[in-house]
């Protein structure tokens, strides 16, 4: 293990294409944190990553000695170390509600995406573009009863899926226009917080012109 080096202020290592690097630049927005984000190009990382992250990977938070480098864990505590505004249900109940939500994301709807993302031979990108679309408008109708995800106010389960939906196009992903009128509304809301737009990275821009 290497020598963390003290830094006077947060550091976040960030892959500007990655939506777990994503999500947790959307809370640093959320609570106006002030943090350096270095934008690493994942082929090409600085030898100082290794020293402090051991799987040398995307993302990786600094915190004076403390490192992280497992976004969730990171959301969580950006949201206790800088408690306003809160992301995370004060009640244990509702909090394990939210955690059990980002775990269904991320097997029902990330895994998908991370697949396609990565295009490995043999995979039918069509069938798993498909089924992605399908999951998505199924859940569509949740969305018609409260502005953000089963919740009256954004929370770090909007974060996770963000990120997600921002990305659609460049997964070759376009939701039926009739039966994903709601969570199309719920992007609108979405992209227009300032915390989304000031949490984009210039490759993020980029995906949407």
């Amino acid at each position: 293990m290497g020598v963390v080096t003290k830094r006077s202020s947060m550091t976040f290592f960030s892959d500007g294409k990655s939506h777990y690097s994503h999500r947790v630049r959307i809370v640093l927005a959320e609570k106006g944190v002030a943090v350096e984000i270095i934008d690493v190009d994942p082929d090409n990382k600085p030898s100082e990553l290794s020293d402090i992250n051991p799987y040398n990977e995307l993302p990786t938070l600094v915190d004076r000695d403390l490192v992280l480098y497992e976004p969730n864990v990171m959301m969580e505590y950006l949201d206790e170390r800088f408690p306003h505004p809160p992301l995370l249900p004060v009640y244990p109940v509702a909090r394990a509600q939210s955690r059990l939500l980002m775990h269904r994301i991320q097997k029902d709807w990330l895994v998908l995406a991370d697949r396609i993302e990565l295009g490995a031979p043999g995979e039918d990108l069509d069938k798993l573009r498909s089924e992605l679309s399908e999951s998505l408008v199924a859940a569509a109708p949740i969305f018609q009863e409260k502005p953000f995800f089963m919740s009256e106010e954004f929370t770090i389960v909007d974060c996770c899926v963000a990120p997600l939906l921002w990305r659609l196009p460049v997964l070759g992903i376009e939701l039926p226009e009739k039966s994903s009128k709601a969570l199309t509304k719920y992007m609108d809301r979405l992209f227009a917080r300032e915390s989304f737009k000031a949490s984009l990275s210039e490759a993020e821009q980029e995906m949407r012109g």
